[in-house]
């Protein structure tokens, strides 16, 4: 409009303006329409640094800027999403789960920001998770998130549902999931692996064992088959008989695809207990998030010798504006708009809340390695508080991304095993952030 009135452009010129200005970061066309913009309103008596002085800002808007009805759109879509989070935060998480993978925040966040509004998240296990995340009688007549199958890396949609269908009130064992579930040896183990046997009494190292124990019964059964086979009716029935009268009361059938222990007897093995550490650690590996503990909580007393205080105590009061103070976490995101002129931001996360990082553009010029790839992080920099926002400029960094293996170590910094120095970065290790550059 500005150009139709003051530049005298035609209506079909200014659309040329408005679709240039649109996609003025891709094609940079929109300076085709300067010199007939400035040289129209100058034309109209308009001063020529006046008139330059509007087109700038049309290049400038068209950095960022975007329709009206996007926004309004989009802003329908905030405001139904903050109502809902507000009065209805379990339904919130659980359908911000099932909708993943989207936007900035990983699950780990999401959950996190649930918990800390109060929400109880409750693991996926064999006996009770659906292929989505669902909803559950909670304390207080809340709802509780029970999280589902889809968050475990690997496993099929439609095998567990095979699973949900086949298992009643309930699996009673691995062994008898095994038997009625009709899914694969593997969608087992993963299950195992993400500690989803809890229901039954078994953690994930005890889930794993019994799991791969299946395969040391199917060779077996399936070596009687064959013998059955190469045997005549008679001496098979005898053979049955015998086993069946050995067996204890209740005790699985002969030859059944789920044999009991009478059947092949085995010592019983007292597996260690895997460290807490371990578990979470794994959780990560199999899920992307752990309801058990935060990996930053197994380093605190290293952090605290090194004068990092918790992300939550950058709310208090007893840190001053621009106080010096050093920070610490994972990263979870990093950005470099296109408009921030170098300017990196960074969110870390601690066991207790996140930190929101400010690096200039000399600062990050200088530690740009550290910056760009450390997943674990400590930033030494000044508090900086405007109303409810709390930022840290940063001015040094500490990457301590390569202690993060030691969690599969039990935890233990000082193990003669590690006694030559820091491992190297355990590029399996799922604790990375989202870049945004």
């Amino acid at each position: 409009q500005i150009a139709i009135t003051a530049a005298k452009f035609t209506p079909d010129e200014a659309d040329g303006l408005r679709r240039a200005m649109a996609t003025f970061r891709h094609n940079g066309t929109v300076h085709l329409f300067r010199d007939k913009f400035i040289n129209g309103m100058t034309a109209r008596g308009y001063d020529r640094e006046f008139a330059e002085h509007c087109f700038g800002q049309i290049e400038g808007f068209g950095e960022y800027g975007f329709p009206e009805s996007h926004a309004a759109s989009f802003a329908l879509l905030v405001y139904a999403s903050a109502f809902i989070k507000c009065h209805y935060p379990d339904v919130f998480c659980a359908a911000i789960l099932n909708s993943q993978p989207m936007g900035f925040y990983q699950p780990a966040q999401l959950v996190r920001d649930a918990r800390a509004h109060g929400v109880e998240v409750r693991e996926a296990d064999v006996n009770c998770s659906d292929w989505d995340c669902t909803l559950e009688p909670g304390a207080g007549g809340k709802h509780a998130v029970r999280l589902g199958f889809r968050l475990i890396q690997g496993l099929n949609a439609e095998e567990l549902k095979k699973l949900i269908a086949a298992r009643g009130n309930g699996f009673s064992s691995i062994e008898r999931l095994a038997a009625t579930a009709g899914i694969s040896r593997f969608a087992i183990e993963r299950l195992a692996e993400a500690d989803a046997f809890r229901s039954l009494g078994l953690d994930r190292r005890a889930a794993l064992w019994a799991a791969r124990r299946l395969d040391v019964i199917g060779i077996r059964t399936s070596r009687l088959t064959q013998k059955k086979e190469a045997h005549s009716e008679c001496c098979v029935e005898a053979l049955e008989r015998s086993a069946t009268a050995s067996k204890k009361d209740g005790a699985l059938p002969l030859l059944a695809p789920h044999m009991s222990d009478e059947l092949f007897p085995e010592e019983s093995v007292a597996l260690p207990p895997m460290p807490l550490c371990e578990h979470v650690v794994e959780d990560y590996v199999a899920t992307g998030l752990s309801l058990k503990e935060h990996p930053v909580r197994f380093f605190r007393d290293r952090l605290t010798a090194l004068g990092v205080v918790r992300n939550a105590e950058l709310k208090s009061d007893a840190l001053s504006q621009d106080a010096k103070i050093t920070v610490s976490g994972l990263v979870l995101v990093r950005q470099r708009p296109g408009t921030s002129k170098g300017v990196v931001f960074m969110t870390l996360e601690d066991e207790t809340d996140i930190a929101n990082i400010i690096v200039w553009r000399k600062v990050f010029e200088k530690n740009r390695r550290t910056v760009m790839t450390a997943r674990f992080l400590a930033v030494r920099g000044r508090l900086q508080r405007a109303g409810l926002v709390i930022h840290v400029v940063a001015e040094a960094f500490i990457d301590l991304s390569a202690q993060l293996p030691w969690l599969r170590e039990g935890g233990d910094l000082f193990s003669p095993k590690l006694s030559g120095g820091p491992l190297p970065v355990d590029a399996s290790l799922p604790l990375r952030s989202r870049d945004f550059h």
